[in-house]
């Protein structure tokens, strides 16, 4: 395309503008807390530490047991759960302190990202720095995020029931979908203050579909993924490509309603997750195919490039996380990165974003 052909988009992107650039770097500040927590999350969940603490103490919590006598309380109180009878009866005090001490820096790193964020608004707010239409959706992160913390508790009070060992992999994956959600609205509404102008080139009409799609793929893979957190599924069928000699396993679909063998059956579970991931994977090969030939250089070409090396990045990790039996660093990096993944897929659709005169038209 000629220069001046360009022109016009070029000199849109250039346009000078006054960027409230410190509202969008606390923000993804704030985001990459969030990330941190979900990836401190999976660790928690893989060492089973998630039920150590049987209160939910907002403001006491924040300190660990500074006594003998409350390490003891707490204690008892957890051997008064199914999982302390079922998988770690007579651990003794010390192996209780090992599964506590990951437990509280979860719920602490949570309180430290609701602060960053509640006194961060509070000081953008008192100085007139919230750009104009922004307080009501920085307002409702705030809601969100102490939701989040509710709905925390709300999935690991479902670990004390009668005869479980684990929490909920519904509320798990209620838990993980709200705090993806979070995430996204931090990164997406940092990326708008930092980048305002809707800059894509005339080309990105081709690839919006698609991009659309394939991070559709993603986030269905990734909630797919809590469920296979949520029943360990991921201990079993450990080869690859196949599971169990089969490309479908023999026991897809489970003994009785096919709607519960989605969530609950491993070897459904586990086989949905896979086909997620693979979809997700080929989407994306071919939209960094689709962007190298009709894009030209710039931001929503580099994006998709990125997006594509992340994609299967997290793919080689998950294949590696489960040929391996889930060990407990691989599944938290599987995890961690599958945030990453979430972030360049944002990325990439902002990038891709139709301008507005486009919309107008």
């Amino acid at each position: 395309m000629p220069f001046d052909a360009q022109a016009p988009y070029l000199s849109t992107a250039a346009a000078p503008a006054a960027r409230p650039f410190a509202v969008a770097y606390w923000l993804l500040a704030v985001a990459a807390m969030v990330w941190a927590m979900v990836a401190i999350g999976g660790a928690t969940r893989l060492t089973g530490s998630g039920l150590s603490i049987m209160e939910w103490a907002p403001l006491r919590g924040m300190l660990p047991p500074m006594s003998e006598a409350e390490w003891k309380r707490l204690y008892d109180l957890y051997r008064t759960i199914p999982q302390y009878e079922l998988v770690n009866r007579g651990f003794g005090l010390e192996g209780f302190k090992g599964i506590f001490w990951l437990e509280w820096i979860h719920r602490f790193w949570g309180r430290m990202i609701g602060l960053a964020y509640a006194a961060g608004l509070a000081w953008f707010w008192l100085r007139g720095r919230i750009p104009q239409g922004y307080r009501g959706r920085l307002l409702l992160l705030l809601a969100l995020g102490g939701l989040q913390g509710a709905v925390g508790w709300f999935m690991v009070a479902s670990g004390f029931e009668a005869d479980r060992t684990a929490v909920s992999p519904w509320r798990l994956v209620i838990h993980l979908g709200l705090a993806l959600l979070l995430f996204g609205m931090l990164v997406w509404t940092a990326l708008t203050l930092l980048r305002p102008h809707r800059d894509a080139p005339p080309e990105a009409a081709a690839l919006r579909p698609l991009a659309h799609a394939t991070a559709g793929l993603v986030v269905l893979a990734m909630l797919a993924g809590g469920f296979v957190a949520g029943i360990k599924a991921g201990l079993d069928y450990n080869t690859f490509p196949l599971m169990d000699g089969r490309l479908v396993p023999a026991g897809y679909g489970g003994q009785g309603s096919f709607l519960h063998a989605l969530v609950a059956d491993v070897a459904t579970v586990q086989f949905n997750h896979r086909l997620l991931a693979t979809l997700s994977g080929v989407a994306a090969i071919a939209l960094g195919w689709v962007a190298l030939r009709r894009l030209p250089a710039g931001p929503a070409r580099a994006t998709a490039i990125v997006f594509l090396g992340v994609v299967m990045l997290q793919y080689a990790l998950g294949v590696a996380t489960l040929l391996n039996a889930v060990p407990v660093w691989l599944g938290t990096l599987h995890q961690a990165v599958a945030v990453g993944v979430l972030a360049a897929a944002l990325a990439l659709l902002h990038a891709l974003r139709r301008p507005r005169a486009e919309q107008r038209a």
